[in-house]
């Protein structure tokens, strides 16, 4: 229904289009389906909207609502994927108005300090070299169009901007720039001895620290892309798919949360950056001086991002399963048609928050799989959670010993605990 009301008014392209052929239409059609989401579930949280048939069933009805908020959290997903498709499409004209208004910039900065010493050939070569840097970026955006232009690079494989990769790009762009300008001001120069000079800017001794910094950086982009794709190779970390890319996936984790080793680095190295920029300004016939101290800040943050990505995640794990008891019950074994609690941690791994990641939660009792069900609260779920997951035991379990494994969203499988299951 909520996907049905989304798409009333298809070809309009006005202010209520809803249709998927316009970023517009794609928007409103995705914020609809999420706010028929968002009353259905708070409807079912509220004891409301049940069949007869159910409604005097706690696990049927349980079972029921579940479906339902499954099949439209489904609905919501594919409204998003369309819509973020679009906006990626969408996205790559804005990021050139990012990199050509840093030309702008460059150009009007220019202008306003050349009042005192003149124009000079250093001046022109930079300008030069930020239009080419423009004109290859530009091309660049043109063949990743359909992926958000000049943020393709930096994308990662679930979807979420990179924090090693846009800062390697930074310290990358930087200085090519740099050898770009020392090139013009090479090409113009006149007399040997000045293009000796310029020759000489490139001497290793010159720039040995932002080389320095550059080569780390970028092996650290290429290091961590290696150990997170082994990570999750060997179900030591799970990764979830973003909706779409977001600036603020430079300063945070899976989940949005703010992190520690992502904020530092991109801190640093920003530093790192400006210090270098700020030098090729006052010295343009060499690469900028990195001073050592700044380079090995700068290594000193990549090492502790570098171990954040190797301590963050872990294996899903039960800790223990018990059977649920509710307020007045006598305390007794497990037996089929009973509900347990599987207690542990890593059920929900960062970013499967959405209910139809939850609902892809499962829990293996003997041969049989159990799909968790989702139960609803106002703004949110209760079930369920990274530590605590409650099922039905089903009739199909054969009375005995059996084993309780619980596997996640993104198919990790924790380890196996052995109950008794009664008649």
């Amino acid at each position: 229904m909520a996907v049905q009301e989304a798409r009333q008014g298809q070809g309009t392209h006005e202010g209520g289009c809803a249709c998927g052929d316009c970023p517009h239409g794609a928007r409103e059609g995705h914020r609809r389906a999420v706010a028929a989401f968002a009353a259905k579930r708070d409807e079912f949280a509220a004891g409301q909207g049940l069949p007869p048939a159910v409604e005097h069933s706690a696990g049927a009805s349980r079972q029921w609502i579940s479906d339902e908020l499954t099949q439209s959290a489904r609905d919501v997903t594919e409204r998003g994927r369309e819509e973020s498709a679009i906006w990626l499409a969408a996205l790559w004209p804005r990021t050139l108005w990012v990199v050509w208004g840093g030309v702008g910039v460059l150009l009007l900065v220019q202008l306003l300090t050349a009042s005192g010493s003149g124009w000079t050939t250093a001046r022109s070569a930079g300008l030069a070299a930020a239009v080419l840097l423009a004109g290859l970026l530009t091309c660049a955006a043109y063949l990743h169009r359909a992926r958000g232009g000049v943020l393709a690079p930096l994308t990662g494989e679930d979807n979420r901007l990179s924090t090693s990769r846009a800062v390697a790009a930074a310290v990358l762009l930087l200085t090519v720039h740099a050898v770009l300008v020392l090139a013009g001001e090479l090409a113009v120069a006149d007399g040997p001895a000045r293009r000796d000079a310029l020759i000489d800017g490139l001497e290793l001794a010159r720039g040995a620290g932002l080389l320095t910094v550059l080569a780390v950086v970028c092996a650290v982009a290429v290091l961590v892309r290696r150990v997170v794709a082994l990570r999750v190779a060997g179900q030591r970390l799970q990764k979830v798919r973003a909706a779409r890319p977001r600036a603020a996936d430079l300063l945070t984790d899976d989940a949005g949360r703010g992190s520690f080793t992502d904020t530092q680095y991109v801190a640093v190295s920003a530093a790192a950056v400006v210090w270098a920029a700020a030098r090729l300004a006052r010295r343009p016939d060499q690469l900028p001086d990195l001073p050592w101290g700044l380079a090995v800040l700068v290594l000193v943050s990549a090492a502790t991002y570098l171990c954040g990505k190797y301590a963050e995640g872990g294996r899903p794990v039960i800790l223990s399963v018990v059977r649920a008891r509710e307020a007045g019950d006598l305390d007794a074994p497990i037996r089929t048609g009973d509900d347990i609690e599987i207690r542990g941690a890593g059920f929900v791994p960062p970013g499967a928050g959405g209910a139809e990641q939850l609902a892809r939660v499962a829990v293996r009792i003997g041969p049989v799989h159990v799909h968790v069900p989702l139960v609803p609260v106002p703004g949110g779920f209760t079930n369920p959670t990274d530590a605590l997951l409650t099922v039905p035991v089903p009739v199909d379990v054969e009375p005995g010993r059996v084993e309780v494994q619980v596997i996640t969203a993104t198919g990790v499988e924790t380890n196996r605990v052995t109950v008794d299951v009664l008649d």
